[in-house]
């Protein structure tokens, strides 16, 4: 009966995938506006395509040696998985890119009617990304999990035997994850420098330098400016979210298996229910998003961040109901277990959620004292508004981290609560699974949280294309609107993110520590031993040289950048006068060139270092790990909020504030805003990739640990 109720996960994938054809095609049915318009939207799709070519063909060249890694060191199934995961990934990214490229001319031209129906093109081309990144990650999970762990155990009624089939068949199903995070990794930084150099360059030359608008079809950088939202902000947000949940879904699932067979916590039928029910919270999640996007609907005038909060809320209010139902059911089949109570443990993830997602708002949205705090120092220059803005990102991470801790806390309570038998004999698994559920809860509208997100990218470009094409400056109003709900938006859903990646962090981590312990008893971690202290510090340090490769590597390619926009602007006569048409690909290709070459390193070392330390000291790793998630949950928020409040702080003054634009206080605020980019759109959101990246892959290669200590 359980396992048959397994398959309503796929069954839910597929219908959000039907409805992302549906969205995505009714998209693309709209006009797109007179050729001029058009023709821009061209050369963005066109640049767009390419840069993801290119990126794609090394990520095989790396899956392809990672693969052959795992299938010797491992197993074929698991380098299988891992392959299966990081395509699922890519594909989505791929197809969210595809519609959001030709869903920006047509955002413009809907525009020149109504900011409503620009919004209604710009969210179903956001929602379609949405979709496509749940139901793909959800389909093969699902799919992994029914063969590799129902699949085998099939006729196994002894709940031991059942136990220990499970855990290690569910070994070879966290190599998808691992291919998600990998894949997510590289695409988040690679399109986060290719999207900051050409906006770092556009802005410091284009708007600093020349005085021209935002977007002047006379910026060279501005092609690559607009190729860059959707390579990163749409392509790359998509592989970030589907990593996140991946990891959502599978960390709860990873320890009830652990804990199934190594403490025997579980009763039969309550281990099957255990296992299922993350992928059934998140098919129910497809569903809810698919019925909140018709409750966005904006009228002129009306505040848009509420008609996109109204789907968001309503969504996350019909999962809840949902959610209490399965828990009811399951309360109903258990003999040993009060179910009901892991119910209280979901509504901690996604209370904590909703939570931060209003905290990010508050420091993040032009609406509030935060932003208008920032956009105050601009009137002293550039280096007070940098320092509110830091002051700003590092206080935004109190709320967020004290509500994280009281998630984790609420949850674990209520996990104890439904298996009092559990509890009683001193095992902390139940407890544990409960803080999972809580990750599977916050991100379980994943759908939709991504369609607010990767609507804003969207907006932006259309706002491009409008100034280019020379549409009237109610047009670019009408954009800017929708641009500035989405900084806002993207804010809240990296809070999601980046939360959600704390809970299943940990969660995967208490699974490596059981895992080692079971198979070595003598494992232990301790803060007396001093290999175990000296890798939570080396931990600690690793979110720090990763902010600081990939801040580099902005810094380098928005260099070249700049002075390619330089030498255009000195050596092209008649730019400024409209007579000559700047050489976008130039820019274009610089752009291209640095993310694919600066992407590399910083992705293979969140892989090599966590692999070099479980071999040389599995417990050692155990306090690597714990560095890694306190220091990068931090960075993450602070790095991420910082970047958002600078932006909004930059078009709060562009609204007519401090002078407006052009002003000392604007060229201040654009300066803040150049130096908030890769801190929100490249180090900042790739944080939460790279804890769960290195948690799940030293969860992945711990039958490899354990083989070298054997061997030693």
């Amino acid at each position: 009966m359980t396992t048959a109720v397994a398959w309503m996960a796929p069954v839910c994938a597929l219908i959000g995938i039907c409805m992302a054809g549906y969205l995505g095609s009714w998209v693309l049915r709209q006009d797109p506006g007179p050729d001029k318009m058009n023709n821009i939207s061209i050369k963005i799709q066109q640049g767009a395509k390419a840069f993801l070519m290119s990126e794609y063909k090394l990520l095989v060249i790396f899956m392809v040696i990672v693969a052959v890694v795992m299938a010797v060191a491992l197993s074929p199934i698991t380098a299988l998985a891992f392959v299966t995961g990081g395509v699922m990934s890519a594909a989505a990214g791929y197809v969210g890119m595809h519609v959001a490229t030709r869903a920006n001319t047509r955002t413009a031209y809907a525009a020149e009617e109504s900011v409503a129906k620009a919004l209604n093109i710009s969210f179903k081309s956001g929602l379609t990304m949405g979709l496509c990144v749940a139901s793909f990650a959800l389909l093969g999970l699902s799919l992994w999990l029914i063969a590799m762990v129902f699949g085998l155990a099939m006729g196994v009624d002894i709940n031991a035997e059942l136990a220990n089939l499970m855990h290690t068949n569910i070994g070879m199903v966290e190599g998808f994850a691992t291919g998600a995070s990998a894949v997510a990794l590289f695409a988040r930084v690679g399109g986060g420098i290719y999207t900051k150099a050409a906006d770092v360059g556009a802005d410091l030359v284009g708007k600093v330098e020349a005085g021209i608008p935002e977007d002047d079809p006379r910026n060279p950088a501005t092609i690559a400016d607009n190729v860059g939202d959707n390579v990163g902000d749409v392509a790359g947000m998509g592989a970030d979210l589907f990593e996140s949940y991946t990891g959502a879904i599978l960390a709860p699932t990873i320890l009830a298996a652990t804990f199934g067979a190594l403490g025997g916590y579980f009763a039969t039928g309550d281990l099957v229910w255990a296992l299922v029910t993350p992928v059934i919270i998140a098919g129910c999640g497809i569903i809810t998003s698919i019925i909140g996007l018709f409750a966005v609907r904006a009228k002129e005038g009306a505040a848009l961040h509420k008609a996109l909060n109204r789907g968001t809320y309503l969504a996350a209010g019909i999962e809840i109901i949902v959610i209490f139902c399965l828990f009811y059911i399951w309360s109903t089949q258990s003999v040993e277990a009060q179910p009901l109570w892991l119910f209280g443990s979901v509504l901690c993830g996604l209370v904590a959620g909703l939570a931060i997602g209003k905290i990010t708002e508050y420091f993040c949205s032009d609406k509030y004292k935060p932003v208008h705090k920032i956009a105050d120092a601009a009137d002293t220059g550039a280096a007070t508004v940098i320092i509110e803005g830091i002051g700003t990102g590092m206080l935004s991470t109190i709320a967020p981290i004290v509500l994280v801790a009281l998630a984790i806390i609420g949850a674990f309570t209520f996990g104890n609560m439904a298996f009092p038998l559990a509890s009683a004999e001193g095992g902390i698994a139940v407890g544990l699974f409960g803080v999972g559920l809580a990750a599977t809860g916050m991100l379980s509208n994943t759908a939709i949280t991504i369609g607010v997100d990767a609507y804003g990218p969207v907006a932006d470009n259309a706002g491009g294309i409008a100034e280019m094409a020379g549409l009237p400056e109610e047009v670019r109003d009408r954009t800017d609107a929708l641009d500035a709900v989405g900084n806002t938006t993207a804010a809240i859903a990296k809070g999601f993110a980046i939360a959600s990646a704390g809970l299943s962090a940990i969660s995967l981590f208490v699974s490596y520590q059981a895992t080692m312990h079971h198979a070595i008893p003598q494992f232990e971690l301790t803060l007396t031993d001093p290999l175990i202290v000296a890798g939570i510090f080396i931990g600690a340090m690793m979110p720090f040289m990763f902010a600081a490769l990939t801040m580099g590597a902005v810094s380098r390619a928005a260099h070249a950048m700049v002075e390619e926009v330089r030498r255009q602007f000195r050596e092209i006569k008649g730019i400024m006068t409209y007579e000559a048409e700047p050489e976008y690909d130039k820019c274009v290709a610089i752009s291209t060139s640095s993310a694919l070459r600066e992407m590399m390193l910083p992705g293979i070392l969140a892989i090599i270092v966590p692999v070099a330390i479980g071999c040389f000291n599995p417990a050692m790793l155990g306090g690597f790990l714990a560095g890694a998630v306190a220091t990068g949950m931090l960075m993450a928020i602070f790095m991420s909020n910082a970047g958002g409040a600078w932006d909004n702080a930059k078009k709060y003054i562009e609204q007519g504030h401090h002078g407006g634009k052009g002003s000392e206080a604007h060229k201040a605020a654009v300066v803040g805003d150049t130096v908030g980019d890769p801190f929100k759109d490249t180090s900042g959101p790739s944080m939460n990739i790279l804890i769960n990246l290195m948690t799940i892959v030293s969860l992945t290669f711990a039958p490899l640990f354990i083989m070298i200590q054997g061997i030693l």
